[in-house]
């Protein structure tokens, strides 16, 4: 199995996973040009990715979903109300070829199989998502809103994750947000912080060969932040990177 973190943040998010002749996107808040772009670096062609899987309703995840579909004729999967949410807000434009799923429900694509699990994010109906070929299992948990029950379990199952760490504690309270929207993204339908994060890692990430932090927040934290708090929480147990906000963060093998 292989991944390549497009992007990772709050100007948005996709990453690409093939395995077994499978090739899958997971979100679209990209454009398609950029992504298009990113996966040619990596010997890739966006016209054969096989689906695209979406999380949840922010831009920063669904906003160019029709831009992938027409241009590059990949079916959408996403769940019905996420598509209700994200067409009354956004111009999505139109989408020929849809496939509602419900969070907690398993995607079959034949050489990859596609757990989904609800989140407590601010989304109507979000979904994380671990991508499993030949007994490897990858984790997509981003946008988790807390810690929620069952979370530790997922993570004690991965090979391999993507894990948000949105926020320093420190950086969020003494920033320049309102309090309203510091409350929101430390709240429970918010984001993890780096302090959450290593501790899921330190204490539930037995079998991981890698991790790789994702949704670093831009004004609320910084990668080397993020890296110091995650090197002193697991040590050197398994490598840990991170996804860039701007640009593709490279290839990944598992």
């Amino acid at each position: 199995m292989i991944a390549i973190p497009l992007q990772s943040g709050s100007s948005g998010n996709s990453i690409y996973v093939e395995a077994n002749g499978v090739r899958l996107l997971f979100d679209a808040g990209i454009s398609g040009v950029q992504a298009e772009r990113r996966l040619r670096m990596h010997g890739r062609d966006i016209r054969s990715v096989d689906a695209l899987i979406v999380s949840h309703e922010h831009s920063d995840h669904i906003s160019h979903a029709g831009v992938f579909h027409r241009k590059y004729g990949i079916t959408v999967h996403v769940s019905a109300r996420t598509y209700e949410a994200a067409a009354g807000s956004m111009k999505l434009g139109k989408i020929g070829e849809l496939v509602h799923y419900r969070p907690g429900e398993a995607l079959d694509f034949g050489g990859i199989r596609v757990e989904t699990f609800p989140t407590a994010h601010d989304g109507v109906e979000g979904s994380a998502f671990v991508a499993e070929a030949d007994t490897k299992r990858l984790g997509i948990l981003t946008d988790l809103g807390h810690a929620f029950e069952g979370l530790a379990e997922i993570v004690t199952s991965l090979d391999a994750v993507f894990i948000e760490s949105n926020y320093d504690p420190h950086m969020l309270e003494t920033g320049p947000y309102p309090e309203f929207l510091k409350a929101r993204i430390r709240g429970d339908r918010g984001h993890l912080s780096n302090n959450e994060a290593a501790g899921l890692l330190r204490d539930h990430g037995v079998n991981l060969r890698w991790a790789c932090l994702a949704h670093l927040s831009e004004n609320n934290n910084h990668p080397a932040a993020a890296m110091r708090c995650h090197l002193s929480a697991i040590e050197d147990r398994f490598p840990v990177y991170t996804a860039s906000r701007r640009e593709c963060s490279g290839l990944f093998t598992l």
